[in-house]
């Protein structure tokens, strides 16, 4: 029963995925600006991303009134349904701000126990400029535009090329340099390219073998990971409430033992 409903939750995913990553493009091509700021001043809100988040909200509650929505931009409706979407309409925005294709819309199904920590079952990770379509669903493999992904297995440490992410909130950069300096000499080499849905995705694709990332909340983690998992990763959150990852470890079981060390 989950599975089937899993399946029909993706393929709403999928179809609001792509008409908001359409409208994101278009948004881009006709050029946008900042429009505000949340956290920080480095944690920047485009006028894409809310109208991007606003179209997302739509199709949804179109598809499924009764669901909840967890979005980056607009916060939490509906709380205490049986399914609540969990949404970030660009992740990556600096890069599209800046006008990189390395962006993305997230969209997660997810489910909550009794203690209320969330499990996706479904998710879309569409990056509209690069035409790449990341989809998983509980039972089901990981694919990439329709083919089977498969995390690279068998890497060790000094062979393994990892991504990770820089926060906005000043306060925690130093840790994350701290991670930096730890591991340099230890891999292959390090990836930042500042979309983290796209980089837990290219551990799932084999694009690079490992990701670690501090502090991300959980719009921009729940369809990637899902994605991930269904690949073969392994996933490790520290959470220090349900909304956020203290510390995200997304490879290989074998990677992950090797990385986790490094990083508590």
């Amino acid at each position: 029963m989950v599975q089937s409903t899993a399946l029909e939750l993706l393929d709403i995913a999928r179809a609001v995925a792509r008409e908001a990553g359409a409208l994101a493009a278009t948004m881009r091509s006709a050029g946008i600006s900042v429009a505000s700021t949340k956290s920080s001043q480095l944690d920047i809100v485009t006028q894409a991303d809310t109208a991007v988040e606003t179209l997302i909200r739509e199709r949804l509650l179109e598809a499924r009134p009764g669901d909840a929505i967890l979005g980056e931009e607009g916060g939490e409706i509906g709380a205490g349904s049986e399914i609540t979407w969990i949404v970030d309409p660009i992740d990556g925005t600096v890069n599209y701000l800046y006008g990189s294709t390395y962006y993305a819309v997230s969209i997660a199904a997810t489910i909550s126990d009794e203690q209320g920590d969330r499990t996706s079952i479904a998710g879309c990770v569409f990056a509209p400029a690069l035409a790449l379509e990341y989809t998983a669903a509980v039972g089901e493999p990981a694919r990439l535009n329709g083919d089977v992904l498969q995390v690279n297995t068998g890497v060790p440490l000094d062979k393994a090329l990892v991504s990770t992410g820089i926060p906005y909130d000043l306060s925690k950069r130093p840790r994350v340099l701290q991670d930096v300096t730890t591991l340099m000499p230890l891999i292959r080499d390090f990836r930042l390219v500042g979309a983290a849905a796209l980089e837990i995705c290219g551990v799932a694709e084999g694009r690079t073998d490992g990701h670690f990332q501090r502090g991300l909340p959980i719009w921009d983690y729940a369809a990637a990971t899902l994605i991930a998992r269904q690949a073969g990763a392994q996933i490790r959150i520290t959470q220090t409430d349900s909304a956020s990852a203290e510390l995200l470890i997304v490879a290989s079981p074998e990677l992950a033992d090797e990385l986790h060390p490094h990083l508590v």
